[in-house]
């Protein structure tokens, strides 16, 4: 197994290993300059990145394990890039068939310690953390394994050479989606002892369940959980996407002031600038970073800075403050939002802000993993006006422009 991309998620007191089955070259869906299908855009987003997004948002998801062709790491280190949040991931490379991908996955996912094991396709990003919830709670009762699926609807008929022979009853018929869920141990030692036995006519993971006679406990699917396999489904998929897409840009503001006394020089934005002064405060009193804070917890209705870092608790003190910055935007993250945008507005007489805007902006762009360009900071005097302009103190005004992508809320 390759070494993870990021750092694994600790495992909580119920979590799911989760296998994205992504390693198919997807013929049906014709050529495209993007790629497999599973890296088609859809929505602005490939579909991988669609899919990964939910697992990523969902509260019971442990390590992640994305099973690829090796020819496509480029392209999964691209769509990693465009979710609205980091995910952790390990990337393995499959097989020649859907089967032995799998197992190459869940080989990978039987290192982390986990005890269940969601098996999904890559080109499901229609998935929901409803249908989760349904899959964990039958695994949490007991079910060894776990089939979402939906009743067929449609009248089936049997043929041979394009003439009906007899229609089928579908009393009792379902068709069967992912995640398809397990006790890991019990689907792992099933596709080995499928790949020993030289099987390899299994259309999916319940089915070996079935043959090594694990019970598949069935629950509710989804409608919308449909498998993108055609142009067509693809070109559907990106039209529900994006012609009732209402974007949910939210825009945080954040004030803070901070006292000026005898000292050697301030901290802005991470920057020490020497001055003969200082400013008061239980951390480093960056009022830069602070403002900033709580504009970004504003975004999701998080409180404000001391909420989360009271000043009356010692462990803070004299605190550097990209500790309460990083902090705000990971909860940001959590919740679901892609950070667009930080501006700061400084407002002192003194000292300069010029020569060190730039280093400014490098610190917050490296503070909250966004590009340099989507960084701002600007400052002004008060004109020697109130307490800024007597030297008093420095304020900060920041406004934090925040994307959060529907449904996906912590």
């Amino acid at each position: 197994m390759r070494e993870p991309i990021q750092k694994m998620q600790p495992e909580e007191q119920f979590s799911c290993g989760v296998v994205v089955v992504a390693a198919g070259r997807g013929e049906r869906a014709g050529q495209s300059a993007e790629g497999p299908k599973q890296y088609r855009t859809i929505g602005d987003r490939p579909v991988i990145a669609h899919t990964l997004d939910v697992f990523a948002t969902w509260a019971n998801t442990g390590p992640v394990v994305v099973v690829i062709h090796p020819d496509d790491e480029q392209l999964l280190a691209a769509a990693l890039k465009r979710m609205s949040r980091p995910v952790a991931v390990s990337v393995v490379h499959g097989g020649a068939t859907r089967q032995l991908s799998v197992l190459a996955g869940l080989e990978a996912l039987a290192k982390t310690g986990v005890r269940y094991a969601m098996i999904q396709d890559a080109v499901r990003p229609f998935v929901d953390h409803a249908l989760l919830d349904r899959c964990r709670a039958a695994l949490d009762g007991g079910a060894d394994a776990v089939l979402p699926a939906t009743a067929v609807a449609d009248t089936l008929k049997r043929a041979t050479g394009g003439r009906v022979e007899e229609t089928v009853p579908r009393t009792g018929l379902y068709a069967a989606q992912t995640p398809q869920c397990f006790r890991l141990e019990a689907i792992l030692a099933a596709h080995r002892a499928a790949s020993a036995s030289g099987r390899s006519d299994f259309t999916d993971d319940a089915s070996i369940a079935e043959w090594a006679g694990i019970p598949v406990v069935l629950v509710e699917g989804s409608p919308d959980n449909v498998k993108l396999t055609l142009q067509r489904d693809i070109s559907m998929a990106d039209e529900r996407l994006t012609r009732h897409a209402i974007p949910d840009v939210r825009t945080g503001n954040g004030y803070d002031v901070h006292q000026l006394v005898e000292g050697d020089g301030v901290t802005l934005c991470g920057v020490f600038i020497p001055h003969d002064r200082k400013l008061s405060g239980h951390s480093d009193a960056d009022v830069a970073l602070h403002a900033l804070t709580d504009a970004l917890l504003a975004t999701c209705g998080a409180g404000d800075i001391g909420d989360h870092f009271p000043p009356s608790d010692p462990q803070w003190k004299g605190a550097a403050s990209r500790i309460f910055l990083e902090h705000a935007a990971r909860i940001v993250r959590e919740h679901g939002g892609t950070i667009t945008n930080a501006d700061i507005s400084l407002i002192a007489e003194a000292p300069k802000v010029g020569p060190h805007r730039q280093q400014m902006r490098e610190n917050l762009a490296a503070m909250l993993d966004i590009a340099l360009d989507r960084c701002s900071v600007k400052a002004t005097t008060n004109e020697k006006l109130g307490f800024v302009g007597r030297r008093e103190g420095i304020a900060a005004i920041a406004t934090a422009t925040v994307v959060y992508t529907p449904g996906t809320e912590a």
